[in-house]
């Protein structure tokens, strides 16, 4: 297995170095509870974790770019990755479909990076039954359902009409908060970022995925 090489500043050269493998970090939360802005601040200051393109059936929104935000294909050809088992995890969310596909999540955490998914509960449950040990869950709950609601108008994405589903779903989502690793009052911006910041730090320092750790130990010891 390969991984990558984790350097602390006081090991001297030719110390033992430790491996490690790579983490899948989801992020789960109601539309508009802050899971995209705190995904967009981990990437922007932490170069070793890499965001999963999901694909989609829907169409792109303003700004969005095809291969950055999300592969934006038919249904057509989502339902043939699908039926090639090509997906980590899928789901029909409102009128549109998602997924993630195998091939580069696999490749990331061989190669000892880390990759973070902006997906619902549906596609967590998904993931949870195949990727073991290697998934950290955080869901993002809003501070109220008022504030849900004045952030989802604020955002001036949706029309009054989507804003209203949105908030109807709201609550169902937000009942599977049980199913995940940590939870994150999204009260302060700044905060939440950090909070998921604390989490990613932590996840990393498992022994478990230090899997260069007992060579380590035993360089240092004298041991083969």
């Amino acid at each position: 297995m390969t991984a990558n090489l984790q350097v602390n500043p006081d090991h001297t050269a030719g110390t033992q170095p430790i491996y490690r493998r790579g983490l899948m970090l989801v992020l789960s939360s109601p539309s508009g509870a802050g899971k995209s802005t705190v995904t967009r601040a981990l990437l922007a200051e932490d170069a070793s974790i890499s965001l999963s393109v999901s694909v989609t059936t829907r169409p792109p929104r303003p700004g969005e770019v095809d291969g950055r935000d999300y592969r934006f294909i038919t249904e057509a050809r989502y339902r043939a990755l699908v039926e090639a088992g090509e997906l980590l995890e899928h789901a029909r969310v409102f009128d549109n479909y998602y997924g993630t596909p195998r091939g580069p999540v696999e490749a990331e955490l061989a190669a000892g990076r880390d990759v973070l998914f902006d997906i619902d509960w549906q596609g967590t449950q998904q993931l949870a039954d195949t990727a073991g040990d290697d998934l950290v869950r955080v869901f993002i709950l809003p501070p109220s359902m008022t504030e849900l609601e004045r952030r989802l108008h604020t955002r001036a994405q949706d029309s009054d009409e989507v804003v209203r589903r949105r908030m109807a779903r709201a609550a169902d989502e937000m009942s599977h908060w049980p199913e995940y690793d940590y939870i994150v009052v999204n009260q302060v911006l700044e905060q939440a970022i950090a909070d998921v910041r604390a989490v990613l730090t932590a996840e990393r320092l498992r022994r478990r995925r230090q899997v260069g750790l007992a060579a380590f130990v035993n360089a240092m010891r004298g041991e083969p």
